[in-house]
């Protein structure tokens, strides 16, 4: 099993793979607080974070803007009091790709 978090996102293109259902086993388990949803028929790594108040939640989802940026890949985020929701999938492929269990990883070490 690879760490997810340390591993390098990839330029995702139009013709890029959907993630398979043995990537998916073995991914699973290194961001188990993760699921996977279906929002209009695609694919998506939701989790939702939790904080003592709304300053704390704007700083993580400033984090996590950073690290979206920084890769050039960029999720769903839901700021509210005291909660975060954030979304990775890859919108070219319409779907999940590596890059979005690099990111979830990612994302989880930011708290």
């Amino acid at each position: 099993m690879n760490d997810l978090s340390t591993q390098q996102c990839e330029a995702c293109r139009a013709d890029a793979p959907l993630t398979t259902q043995a990537q998916i086993d073995e991914f699973m388990p290194q961001i188990p607080n993760w699921e996977i949803v279906e929002v209009d028929g695609v694919n998506h790594l939701k989790r939702v974070f939790t904080f003592k108040n709304f300053n704390e939640a704007l700083a993580f989802t400033n984090k996590v803007g950073d690290i979206a940026e920084q890769a050039g890949h960029h999720p769903a985020i839901l700021t509210e009091w005291g909660r975060v929701t954030v979304e990775w999938w890859s919108h070219k492929i319409k779907g999940l790709h590596v890059n979005d269990f690099i990111m979830a990883a990612r994302t989880d070490e930011l708290v």
